[in-house]
Parts: structure tokens; sequence; C-alpha cells
């Protein structure tokens, strides 16, 4: 059977408004194996994988966990571990670092106060600092899951590490196995699909800048997928690539003719106060798929259309 990434990547299947959604990020460090649900089959304790698990449920906070590209021995628990916290939202993104010894103190976290954009709890409870290095640049690798993450993300995690591109980890789950390679940059939390090499240093260079590569851009994690798909679109028409420029603002369901597809009016707004009406609806990709190498199972996965991209008049605002 084909790989999954191969077929989609065969059947062009469009990356926009695929990302996964989270606010915040909280990256632990854990090397070694890792399970489908990792926070729950690997070294990290079971128990507390569960903790963190309920803790951010509802939260904006996504946990997972990450590694250095590499071998991956079962060699235990390392004495200390790296700890990320990274807020996505425009013009409130950050990225925070830490170190720990006792895992457990994640618990203490306030995870509301995280998923709002509040550092203080993590800063506070791990003794954290704003990170100074280079931009997180998150590779899913994780096998268990899909076959796809395993073949084709760590080769690239390996080569960018070798590359000598600061800030590579492997992470456990970013979601789109089809479109692997994938990964997540930090702090801007923009998600990209059949990522390459080269590709990969022009969007770590882009987000030094404070720009936005759009090849191959799934979306902004801060935003659900409408929102995602929505915003990129703005910004191919406008050609804006400034990465704190646009903000969705305002996601509503819209009429749909005849009981049809899932379907929303967006409203992107621009940082110099000029707003965007986009309509986004729901598509199914064609011909049937399976969405994983885990299933035989044929499916059509859903792909966010956008329809139209609308500048409007401050008049049209006001009503």
């Amino acid at each position: 059977m084909s790989r999954c990434a191969t077929v989609s990547r065969d059947l062009a299947e469009p990356v926009s408004g695929t990302a996964a959604t989270a606010r915040t990020w909280l990256l632990v460090e854990q090397p070694g194996p890792w399970g489908a649900k990792a926070l729950t089959s690997s070294h990290l304790d079971p128990a507390l994988g569960r903790a963190l698990e309920a803790a951010a449920k509802g939260t904006g906070v996504r946990v997972a966990l990450i590694r250095r590209p590499g071998r991956h021995a079962d060699c235990g628990a390392p004495a200390a571990r790296h700890v990320y916290a990274a807020h996505t939202l425009p013009g409130k993104a950050w990225l925070h670092a830490a170190t720990t010894e006792d895992p457990g103190q994640l618990l203490d976290l306030d995870f509301a106060a995280l998923g709002r954009g509040d550092p203080r709890s993590f800063d506070a409870t791990l003794r954290a600092r704003p990170h100074t290095g280079p931009p997180l640049v998150l590779v899913c690798t994780n096998g268990k899951r899909d076959r796809c993450c395993a073949l084709l993300g760590r080769p690239l995690a390996t080569e960018l590490a070798a590359s000598r591109t600061g800030g590579v980890w492997e992470v456990t789950h970013l979601g789109g196995h089809r479109f692997s390679p994938t990964l997540l940059v930090l702090p801007y939390g923009y998600a990209y699909g059949r990522a390459e090499a080269r590709t990969v240093e022009d969007v770590v260079h882009g987000v030094q800048e404070g720009r936005i590569v759009l090849d191959g851009c799934r979306g902004r994690s801060a935003w659900e997928r409408p929102g995602q798909a929505a915003e990129l679109a703005v910004r191919a028409a406008v050609g804006e690539y400034a990465a704190d420029a646009l903000s969705v603002v305002r996601t509503e369901d819209a009429a749909r003719p005849d009981g049809g597809a899932p379907r929303w009016e967006v409203i992107v707004a621009h940082a110099d106060g000029r707003h965007w009406l986009v309509v986004v609806v729901q598509g199914a990709s064609q011909p049937p798929r399976a969405e994983t190498c885990g299933t035989s199972v044929l499916g059509a996965p859903a792909r966010m259309d956008v329809v139209t991209v609308r500048e409007l008049r401050p008049t049209a605002l006001a009503s």
C-alpha cells in the first residue's frame, strides 16, 4: 500500500488550514522511544502524562514531548530536561525556556494562565527565562503514530541538525501525517507540510526577521482551521509577510445554501486598521484515500476552501 504522504502529494491535496490548534505549546524533553500516545507511552511517568493531559484540557495549551535528532537508544530519563512554553497569538507571541530535574513540577503550572498568554507561573515555577537562541524547529518524527513521520521526518530532522540549523528538535505529534515531513516553528506557531531542508532554512531565516514564508504553510496554530486558511489567503492576496501583521478577529458560521457543506465568514484584521471578509467552505478531498498509514479505510479528508477574499470599508465594519 502506498504511503499516505505519497498519495496526498500525488493528489496535490492542499495543506492550508490543516495545522494543529493551540494558542500555547508546552514542550517537555523526553529522550528514548515514544509510543503512539507519547505522553503515556514513553519513559515519562505515565501517571504524570495523564495528569498533564488533564491539566491542559480546555485551556488552549497543547503538551508535546521533544527530543534531540539522532538515534534514540533506550537510555532512560535524563538528569535534567529542557522545557519550553510558547504563546502564539499575534502581537503577544513569546517563547520561554527552562530546565528541570523534576518534571512533576509541571503540575504546579497555571495552565489556564498559560493558555491566555501569561508566562508568570511558568517562569516562577521553573525559573524560566525568555528564549534567546534561534527559533525552535519542531519536526514530527513519531513513527508509532504514522510511519511517514518516521520515514520522512527523521531524515529531515537529522539533515537540519547536521546543517547547523539551530533549535531543531523532534516532536511527538503535529497532526496531518499525510503532509509529512511536518514541522512547527516557534514562537509564532506557523506549521509547514511536505518540508525540505532548503525551504526550512528559508522559514527559519524569515522568522528571525519577523516574517512568514507562505510556501508549504499549513497555518498559524493560534487559529481554528477556517481562520488559518483565511489568514493565509489574505497574506497571499495582498503580499503581507510580516508575522504579526494579521489577526483573525471573528469567525462565524455562515448560511449554508440548501443545507450544504460547513461555511464560515472570517474577519481578518491588519495591524494598520484594514479588514477583510473571507468566506471559507469545508470541502472534501477526492478521490477517497487513506488519511494515515495506520488504516486501510478510505476517506475524503476535509479541506478548507477559500471562496472569496474581500476588503471591507470602515462603514461595513461599523454596521
